[in-house]
């Protein structure tokens, strides 16, 4: 397996474990109050967006030549570092 193999591997691996957590977490928020609902429906739906941004640009480097390779896998661990970091805020919030 080349790296470039493993790395897409490795980074499907990260993107599908983040989706499952949002779920766990949309799962739970279910049993809140009213009013914190309103707030964590707007909240999961700009992680929802930031996941479609994540799965699009992994989908753009996976279709990537040789060439842009690199630029990718920087692109690509800045869209998924800014997606998990806003997850994890907003887990800490609720």
């Amino acid at each position: 397996m080349t790296s470039r193999d493993a790395y897409i591997t490795k980074m499907k691996l990260q993107l599908d474990e983040l989706n499952a957590k949002m779920s766990e977490v949309e799962a739970n928020a279910k049993e809140a109050r009213e009013d914190a609902r309103d707030k964590y429906k707007e909240e999961m739906a700009k992680l929802r967006h930031q996941s479609e941004l994540a799965v699009a640009k992994y989908d753009e480097m996976m279709a990537a030549g040789e060439g842009k390779w690199e630029t990718m896998v920087t692109e690509m661990e800045k869209v998924r570092d800014a997606w998990t970091h806003s997850f994890h805020y907003f887990k800490s919030q609720i």
